[in-house]
């Protein structure tokens, strides 16, 4: 049963005295050796674990923070059980494949624990590892600064995950406490971290910064304190060693001017428990900054396969299966391949021949890595979206036709005469499977933003060419609306020529400029600027969503865009069109009240409304005449959270390149493509 299937959430397991789960007994004993801790220390949505709190993150729990580990420690929980789930999606596995360099990689989903009907311990040891990070704490009573081997740990209550702490066993408390008879006080995490360019991560050397790089004249191990006294506001802290008395304040560690007194990056990865070879410049960072992680994630909605994807997705599965030695030796006896093969590639429909060029196809060498690497830099986004589109544009042969492969289902809907008579085709996706996985993620830089996309993306395991990476399926529904190519087309020529769009581009390159990775300097920044068609269709899709949420039975939060916008290039056609989707984790997918409102009347309703509100903001005029001026560098124009603007799981872009002047005419603009009447 897969986590879709169960709606399970992911558990944390933490063994404080190996940093990450042993994957022995899930209870440990403590040192009284009358309690048990235990390993299990959160949980959490496996959507979270993809978008938010991956491999590398920082999680915050109620009393103290952790990293998940890389995948090489979650697989050896997927060794205890029989069989490894897998999540069939050929065409993302083969994009995950080319980003990670490794051709044979699957797609498994997060280790989850079962719903429990009893007292079972079944499935106690399993979930995701991790390990406290940072591992410098605070104690809240008397300011001790000190790594967590100085704190007991203490979680013992079998359902209060919360209440697993760091204890400082003897605090005396702060100087003029009233009493100050040895107690028990919690420890918290010390905030400030390191960073670089390239991924890693480190613990800030707060006994070295203290004695300004020199160890402390008085002790070995000086006795080091954290004072604080603005409720944890910015770099504000004064580290204080109280064996020599030295003092130093954490804000000449920020700016430009406080990195050239932090020392170098050592390549740490702590999430893989290595070191790498690094020399770069570190910067101060704060435990729950929002530019600490960024996921590289890549999505697909399953479409039907072709015949030639349909092969190749069967010579990957033989040789993932039998892997290339097994492979060689049985290729050339098809009877012998077919019994090993058995229970785990079915072949029964193939014939002989079939199954022999099948393994052929397998034993093919891989493509050359300097042709490989290459690839990796040409890749593009949009590169997955191209088939979904393709597909999107045939003919739906039918009131009502479904894939049993793939789990879509369409039905091609008529256009109500009123509808605006820029969208052309409207389907309603009644079934759709998404698929998403994980491939890496970045620091201090969205993967946007880089210039090195390969160097940057920080990896997932220590092994040069992973075995998988995680994933999660989704079901649900959608609607999907395409605008009239040759409209789009005439009207992205008018807004090039506008001051409005030089506006958003000269804006475009003063943020990309303040902000670019140091990998990325000779990127043209015009060059991951999005063209007007893909600001008028995202801004569209926001003012749908919001219109929407208001009948279909779910909230806005629920719903998320795909957008489908690029200008035609010689290898690739012109798409100008949307899907508003909503998907849950269970496999019965969602309950149809968006599909409904894709009927003629009802969307020519909800259009009409959608354009009619985008009209008007409360924040008017000051939202409908917002333009970008040097400095400023806001990659917005006429868009705000009173008008336009969507929750985080809903936009794909982080609220950027909208403008509500492209969809509509607004005072002093008359930029818009949709008719105000309309």
């Amino acid at each position: 049963m897969s986590i879709a299937e169960q709606g399970a959430e992911a558990r944390f397991l933490y063994d404080p005295a190996n940093a990450v789960d042993p994957l022995g007994d899930a209870e440990r004993e403590s040192e009284q050796g009358r309690k048990h801790n235990r390993a299990k220390v959160g949980s959490e949505r496996p959507s979270s674990l993809l978008y938010t709190y991956g491999p590398g993150a920082i999680m915050d729990l109620p009393q103290f923070t952790i990293m998940p580990t890389g995948l090489d420690d979650w697989e050896r929980i997927w060794r205890r059980r029989d069989g490894v789930p897998e999540i069939r999606a050929p065409r993302l596995r083969q994009v995950v494949a080319l980003l990670l360099r490794s051709r044979d990689v699957q797609l498994r989903p997060h280790p989850w624990q079962a719903k429990k009907v009893s007292m079972s311990t079944e499935g106690n040891d399993l979930g995701v590892p991790a390990r406290v990070f940072p591992q410098w704490l605070r104690c809240t009573g008397c300011d001790m600064l000190g790594t967590v081997a100085q704190f007991d740990y203490t979680n013992t209550h079998p359902y209060r995950t919360d209440l697993a702490c760091f204890e400082h066993a003897r605090c005396t408390g702060r100087a003029g406490d009233r009493s100050r008879r040895p107690s028990r006080r919690t420890a918290v995490p010390a905030r400030y971290l390191l960073a670089c360019v390239d991924g890693h991560l480190d613990e800030f050397p707060y006994d070295r910064w203290v004695h300004h790089g020199e160890k402390c004249k008085e002790a070995e191990f000086p006795a080091l304190k954290m004072v604080d006294r603005t409720g944890g506001k910015g770099a504000s802290a004064t580290i204080r060693c109280e064996s020599c008395g030295a003092r130093r304040p954490m804000n000449e560690a920020q700016g430009e001017a406080g990195r050239d007194k932090l020392p170098r990056c050592r390549g740490r990865h702590p999430h893989l428990d290595a070191f790498y070879p690094c020399q770069n410049k570190t910067r101060l960072m704060l435990v729950g900054a929002s530019n600490l992680w960024f996921g590289a994630t890549t999505s697909i909605i399953v479409m039907p396969e072709s015949v030639e994807e349909r092969r190749t997705d069967l010579a990957d599965r033989i040789r993932i299966a039998l892997g290339e030695s097994r492979l060689a030796k049985y290729r050339d006896d098809v009877e012998t391949l077919r019994d090993v093969l058995e229970g785990k590639v079915d072949v029964t429909d193939l014939s002989d021949a079939e199954l022999a060029g099948a393994a052929a196809a397998a034993s093919a060498p891989p493509e050359p890595a300097a042709e490989q690497e290459q690839r990796i830099r040409d890749w593009d986004p949009v590169d997955l979206l191209v088939p979904e589109w393709s597909y999107l544009q045939r003919p739906v042969n039918g009131p009502l036709v479904e894939d049993p492969i793939s789990g879509l289902t369409l039905s091609q809907r008529d256009l109500d005469p009123d509808l605006a008579s820029q969208i052309d085709r409207v389907l309603a996706v009644e079934r759709l499977r998404k698929v998403n996985a994980l491939v890496g993620f970045t620091r201090i830089d969205t993967l946007d933003r880089v210039g090195d996309v390969p160097g940057r993306l920080v990896p997932l395991t220590r092994a040069e060419r992973p075995e998988w990476t995680v994933a999660t399926e989704d079901h649900g529904e959608g609607i999907f609306l395409r605008l009239h190519e040759q409209t789009v087309a005439a009207w992205e020529q008018r807004i090039l020529a506008s001051d409005l769009w030089e506006a958003h581009r000269q804006a475009h390159r003063r943020n990309f400029h303040r902000r670019f990775s140091d990998t990325a300097a000779n990127v043209d920044p015009d060059t991951r600027l999005r063209g007007p068609r893909y600001w008028l269709i995202h801004t569209f899709a926001h003012a749908m969503i919001r219109e929407l949420a208001m009948t279909c039975g779910y909230s806005a939060a629920s719903l998320s865009e795909r957008l489908y916008a690029w200008p035609g290039t010689d290898n690739r056609a012109p798409a100008a069109g949307l899907l508003i989707c909503t998907t849950a984790s269970d496999s019965d997918g969602t309950l149809g009240g968006l599909v409904q409102l894709s009927e003629p009347a009802r969307l020519r309703r909800v259009v009409h409304n959608a354009l009619d509100r985008a009209t008007r903001c409360s924040s008017d005029p000051v939202c409908a005449k917002r333009t970008p001026q040097d400095p400023e560098d806001f990659l917005h124009g006429a868009a705000c959270h009173c008008c336009v603007m969507a929750s985080e799981t809903s936009c794909e872009r982080a609220n950027r390149f909208l403008d509500r002047r492209f969809l509509i005419d607004l005072p002093g603009s008359d930029l818009g493509f949709f008719d105000r009447a309309d």
